[in-house]
């Protein structure tokens, strides 16, 4: 076989959801799996149905079936819904994020609330609900960041959920293991996405971030697909619970 030809068929007939999968990240990674094989991805997204629209005619290019679901994915009654439409699942890849971006004495307890449900709860509530769901072999992937571990500019509530989703990937690890589902995360660097849009200082970020990385650029969304891809397959099957950085060497630099 090929390099192309089993590039093409790593996850032949295997059927896919990626939450926050219609843009950025989510949709790169919901594209890589397609191209990959897949015979089904399953989009979960909360708001632009045109983005949506987009990213299944894509997906559909690539000779998989899109399944879009709209809604709020940490609802349990509407996650169930969503997921008996579904069916039986080989990987769940939890990348839908958001959160207040402000200095911690300008946040209520209403901010952490939302950011804290949006992010951590909300892996939590998949991982219950998709956990039956999922064949032997199967994998999860969760989507973190660098601010998981370090203290980045008025990020504290997303990195406190970020820490909170890594700590629970862990969990999970363990606790579905003799179900052999297999729990991973991505702890990625900064990401040129529409989410920067709410740092107010984002084009100095974006030059901070890339004259500090060794690499010399920033991660880009099909660094993370890759990964992520690669977690969810058969040649990961011994990596469990760990939060691999993806950062172009950015965290090494003192």
């Amino acid at each position: 076989m090929t390099e192309q030809a089993l590039h093409a068929s790593r996850f032949a007939g295997a059927s896919v959801l990626v939450t926050g999968g219609s843009r950025g990240i989510g949709r790169e990674i919901a594209l890589s799996f397609a191209e990959r094989g897949a015979s089904r991805v399953a989009i979960g997204y909360l708001r632009s149905d045109s983005s949506a629209q987009e990213t299944a005619a894509a997906i559909r290019e690539r000779g998989a079936e899109p399944l879009l679901l709209r809604g709020n994915l940490g609802d349990t009654t509407r996650l169930e819904a969503m997921l008996d439409e579904v069916g039986e699942l080989d990987v769940v890849i939890a990348n839908a994020a958001t959160g207040v971006i402000r200095p911690v004495l300008e946040l209520t307890e209403k901010h952490w609330d939302w950011t804290m449900d949006a992010n951590a709860r909300s892996l939590f509530t998949l991982a219950r609900v998709a956990a039956p769901r999922l064949s032997r072999g199967s994998a999860l992937v969760a989507l973190s960041s660098l601010g998981s571990t370090r203290v980045l500019e008025n990020y504290v509530l997303v990195g406190v959920s970020k820490a909170a989703i890594e700590a629970l990937v862990r969990y999970l690890a363990v606790e579905l293991a003799p179900e052999d589902i297999r729990v991973n995360a991505v702890t990625a660097g900064l990401v040129d996405t529409e989410a920067l849009e709410q740092f107010p200082d984002r084009k100095a970020m974006l030059d901070f971030y890339r004259g500090r990385t060794p690499a010399g650029r920033l991660v880009e969304p099909a660094d993370i697909a890759r990964v992520v891809c690669f977690l969810a397959s058969p040649d990961a099957a011994m990596i469990r619970g760990q939060s691999i950085v993806l950062d172009g060497g950015y965290s090494l630099i003192a």
